[in-house]
């Protein structure tokens, strides 16, 4: 018997469409588009979804898409890793959670968030070669300023995540702290 009254007729077709719009960490965050970088994703899925899955331009953006979400992914983890070794296990995800509602504790914080996310970037390799510095992680450290551990988290991205000498990134995972 089929029945068009079920309520969940179209429970996986909607986790499916989720899925596609989760572009970051939040399920059913329709604001995702609203940032730069996930403006990028869901314009690069548009496109996809428009095409012929059969063709080259197809498995072309898929690919890019998932490279993309792979890398953020990884971005993420890392922070997850360096906030739970500072001891914020329970509250890694939480601090790691940015949607449009996200609000910077106290604009003096600013400044020195911008200033501490490119220190991150430039002498770390906590974010890939290619990433460009995401307004996300500018709320992150501001949440670490706020709980003073931004210092911290520095010196601890820069233990775990050095960048090579010569300037190049290391690709590898990361390193053990050495005691």
């Amino acid at each position: 018997l089929h029945s068009n009254n079920n309520p969940y007729a179209s429970f996986g077709a909607t986790l499916a469409r989720d899925e596609e719009q989760n572009l970051w960490s939040t399920p059913h965050d329709v604001t995702h588009t609203e940032a730069d970088d996930d403006r990028v994703l869901y314009n690069m899925i548009v496109v996809r979804n428009q095409l012929d899955k059969d063709s080259e331009e197809w498995q072309k953006l898929n690919y890019d898409i998932y490279t993309l979400r792979q890398t953020r992914k990884e971005v993420r983890s890392r922070w997850k890793h360096i906030l739970e070794d500072l001891g914020f296990q329970k509250e890694a995800d939480s601090l790691l959670s940015v949607t449009k509602l996200s609000i910077i504790s106290d604009s003096q914080n600013m400044s020195k968030a911008r200033d501490i996310l490119l220190k991150l970037s430039e002498e770390t390799n906590i974010f890939p070669t290619s990433w460009e510095l995401s307004e996300r992680y500018l709320f992150v450290v501001d949440r670490l300023i706020a709980l003073d551990a931004a210092d911290e988290f520095f010196k601890m991205a820069s233990a775990v995540y050095p960048k090579r000498p010569g300037g190049d990134r290391a690709d590898e995972g990361p390193r053990p702290l050495q005691t």
